[in-house]
């Protein structure tokens, strides 16, 4: 038996005990005095309360009741009950009423309420007369309505604190899903591009120039190693999300991308038939995790969309440390095609809620002289770190 079972029982008995007391022990007192000392009492069936509610108050009916009709200065009183002493003896059941109201199930408290109303009005009927009738039996309503209505709100105001919780994690599932289709997308689709791109090459030269058709296939076969080896990546970090900690045995995973290795996508590019010219210009200083891996996924869907859309040979990255914020700039000179998310996919759409999420601006349209052009402004916290030469 454990601990607070025992407690609850002991409390049990000795509420009781006390209601033998009261009803017994001093028979002649006033109203007052049997009321107040019910109440009191009724403070030791609290382990009684937590664990079975409605024995709670049962018990505390029964009492109260005791206490109201049980003592012999009640009958040589005309069957006449004061005003203090009926309110006072049943408010200890009005607060356990209340409590069964805010904690147990509906059907459990209106059972609760009418027997509880039955009982009161029986004796509020029965032991009192004349014009403490009405005035009792206003007060005894208006107390268990007021007890009813406290324990209506608290049950309203936990249910909707678990309706919040819940929502919340549903927003919080919906978030990281977001993420993770974003980062898969990012990553699957500059490669497949970069893939497509060179699988044509090939096709075209691969009885005219094998050797080219050759370089062709190195370069597919080295793009869809590393993408299989990211997408490994992400399905391992998934796995240990799931988990809750990764296993002892597992190799460290890969940081995340950021604008450290630009020069290596533009290299991956380059493969793809497109030149990149990457320039710096500020004072390069440590970033944010999140406004790093964005910065980088931003640079990487517009140049995925420059190998797919425009057509052309060559674009330009510009990324401009400023003491505020943060600029991307990706130009070129092609055709201007745009991937607007409706027609040909999510790059632009995904990009646009990537800046959002930070606080930042994206715009994205052709250019006036022709191409395309890409422009991201992410905020930045207080610069940090040395100046770096412009390239």
């Amino acid at each position: 038996m454990t601990r607070t079972k025992v407690m609850a029982r002991l409390g049990g008995v000795l509420y009781l005990f006390m209601v033998v007391l009261l009803v017994g022990g001093a028979p002649r007192a006033s109203g007052t005095v049997h009321g107040v000392g019910s109440l009191l009492a009724a403070s030791l069936l609290v382990g009684v309360l937590r664990r079975a509610p409605l024995l709670a108050l049962a018990m505390t009916l029964f009492g109260s009741t005791a206490v109201v009709v049980g003592p012999p200065s009640s009958a040589h009183a005309s069957l006449s009950v004061s005003y203090q002493g009926q309110f006072l003896s049943y408010l200890a059941v009005d607060l356990v009423l209340g409590f069964i109201v805010a904690t147990c199930t509906r059907r459990a408290s209106i059972v609760a309420v009418a027997v509880s109303f039955t009982v009161q009005f029986m004796v509020i009927g029965g032991f009192t007369h004349g014009d403490n009738l009405a005035v009792n039996g206003v007060i005894a309503l208006l107390t268990m309505a007021a007890s009813c209505m406290v324990g209506l709100l608290s049950r309203e105001r936990r249910e909707h604190a678990v309706a919040l919780r819940s929502q919340e994690v549903a927003e919080a599932v919906t978030a990281e899903r977001l993420r993770i289709a974003r980062e898969l997308h990012d990553m699957v689709a500059h490669s497949i591009g970069i893939i497509a791109i060179q699988a044509g090459v090939g096709s075209r030269v691969i009885q005219t120039q094998p050797a080219e058709a050759r370089e062709a296939l190195r370069a597919i076969e080295a793009t869809s190693r590393e993408t299989l080896s990211g997408l490994r990546r992400t399905l391992v970090a998934l796995r240990q999300a799931d988990l809750g900690a990764a296993t002892s045995g597992q190799a460290p995973l890969a940081p995340a991308p950021g604008l450290a290795d630009i020069e290596r996508l533009a290299a991956a590019t380059a493969d793809a038939g497109v030149r990149v010219d990457v320039r710096r210009i500020g004072e390069q200083r440590p970033l944010p995790a999140d406004i790093d891996l964005s910065a980088y996924r931003i640079v990487q869907e517009a140049l995925t969309n420059v190998v797919r859309h425009a057509g052309t040979g060559r674009c330009r990255v510009a990324i401009r440390y400023g003491d505020k914020e943060l600029s991307v700039e990706i130009v070129d000179d092609g055709r201007g095609v745009t991937d607007n998310g409706s027609a040909h996919g999510f790059g632009i759409v995904g990009m646009r809620e990537r800046a959002g999420l930070l606080h930042g601006h994206l715009s994205a349209g052709p250019r006036p002289e022709g191409g395309f052009r890409v422009a991201a402004l992410l905020p930045l916290p207080e610069p940090v770190g040395v100046p770096v030469e412009a390239r």
